[in-house]
């Protein structure tokens, strides 16, 4: 585990009650609006909140979709970076916010179908769970908030190949293409 301050660098003319609030919003967002401090898989709870949110990016279409992806990646790193801080923990099974943006990863180009969503979770759970190299490197090398959301990401970019070649060679994700 990486060596973290309690507290991030904070002004330390910001009142308490500021100080409350912004770790308050913190773990909200970290933990996906709690449902990572679920007492039984939270990281599978957490990335329900994938599917609404790959939902709505999609009706933005395929570039807002992507860059909407790459802007929540670095948003994510951050809201976990500063999460670990606040509780001195790296990776903690709470942050969540990682497991969303995996999902996002996972489902970018892909059918808007039922079929491409639940594909797209169950994938993203298989390879996020099992962690086969080089996602377990990822999460054993790389610290820091980085290092939690980058292991997923890689999740879902293996995740996405899967379903890409499944979607070229079969029929079962559907025929509709988004964006």
């Amino acid at each position: 585990m990486q060596n973290l301050p309690e507290n991030p660098p904070e002004n330390s003319s910001q009142p308490s009650s500021q100080l409350a609030l912004r770790k308050q919003v913190v773990e909200a967002l970290a933990t996906g609006f709690y449902f990572g401090k679920a007492p039984v898989m939270p990281g599978t709870f957490g990335t329900l909140w994938g599917i609404p949110l790959a939902w709505a990016l999609v009706k933005a279409g395929t570039v807002p979709y992507m860059v909407a992806t790459v802007l929540l990646i670095l948003f994510s790193s951050w809201i976990a970076e500063l999460h670990e801080r606040y509780t001195a923990k790296h990776d903690p099974g709470e942050i969540v916010i990682d497991e969303v943006v995996g999902y996002l990863v996972s489902f970018t180009m892909l059918p808007l179908t039922w079929q491409s969503y639940l594909g797209a979770f169950l994938a993203f759970r298989f390879f996020d769970i099992l962690k086969p190299f080089p996602i377990r490197a990822i999460d054993q090398r790389v610290k820091g908030g980085l290092g939690t959301v980058l292991d997923d990401v890689a999740a879902g970019l293996a995740a996405n190949v899967v379903l890409q070649i499944i979607f070229t060679q079969t029929g079962w994700l559907g025929e509709r293409w988004h964006g």
